[in-house]
């Protein structure tokens, strides 16, 4: 058991299936007690049923005040979770400014958002903890999905700023960064997907492992794939070696396609 959040309230968005269902899981079984969000009605509820929780429908840009109500005024950790996965559009064809909106919307804004409503409340009592399921996009990037992999950047960017902000004041921060998960979004994620995230992909299950294990390390940066440290480090010492490295994958890809 992490002591961290046993009896906590606890918000998990987008957690009708994937990896929000498997948090709302896990905190359940911690001890927590979990809003469930979802915009599937039907699966929010099932898992609000299945762990004991509440199931809190809508937009998760605008459900925490919804949420905390539901928990009797309090929430203790709020796991943003909820994402999409467009495809803008490559330089060229036409721009889909839908895609490229609703992917900021949900991918960097409503973590905004539910920041902004949950900080004052954390500040005050000294204590909060904000759970970003961000994605290796955000400390990489993704072939053919520019929308994905430049908001994803956004919300890492966010979650960082988060944490060296109010870190000293008992806000804890933690960002997600798993390559593929076997979800719907994965299925979805076409040849691209096929090509870098399926050949390595782990169950959600081992994502919530490993958040819980950076819950009770007190740890920033979950990496659910150990080999994305390397990756990030290699990134930053040498960018061009590794965007040539990329563009051969890119490459591979058209060719493949």
């Amino acid at each position: 058991m992490v002591q961290a959040v046993q009896g906590a309230k606890v918000v998990v968005t987008g957690a009708g299936g994937g990896i929000g269902a498997a948090l709302a899981r896990r905190f359940a079984a911690q001890g927590a007690r979990v809003v469930v969000n979802d915009l599937d009605a039907d699966r929010a509820k099932a898992v609000a049923e299945e762990t004991g929780g509440l199931a809190v429908v809508g937009d998760a840009s605008s459900i925490v005040a919804e949420a905390r109500d539901a928990l009797g005024g309090t929430v203790d950790v709020y796991c943003a979770n909820a994402g999409v996965g467009r495809d803008g559009g490559e330089p060229g064809e036409p721009l889909d400014e839908q895609g490229w909106a609703l992917s900021w919307d949900v991918n960097v804004m409503a973590h905004v958002r539910a920041a902004h409503a949950l900080l004052p409340d954390w500040l005050e009592r000294g204590s909060g903890r904000f759970v970003s399921t961000v994605s290796a996009a955000g400390l990489l990037t993704m072939i053919g999905t520019a929308p994905y992999s430049v908001t994803k950047h956004g919300a890492y960017a966010f979650a960082e700023w988060l944490s060296l902000t109010y870190r000293h004041r008992g806000v804890k921060v933690h960002a997600i960064c798993p390559q593929g998960v076997r979800t719907d979004m994965l299925d979805a994620s076409g040849s691209a997907g096929d090509l870098v995230l399926k050949p390595t992909a782990i169950e959600p299950e081992d994502v919530a492992d490993a958040l819980f294990r950076g819950i009770d390390e007190d740890r920033f940066l979950i990496l659910p794939h150990p080999e994305v440290a390397e990756y990030y480090q290699a990134r930053a010492a040498e960018p061009d070696r590794w965007l040539a490295g990329m563009n051969r994958l890119q490459q591979q890809w058209e060719a493949n396609r």
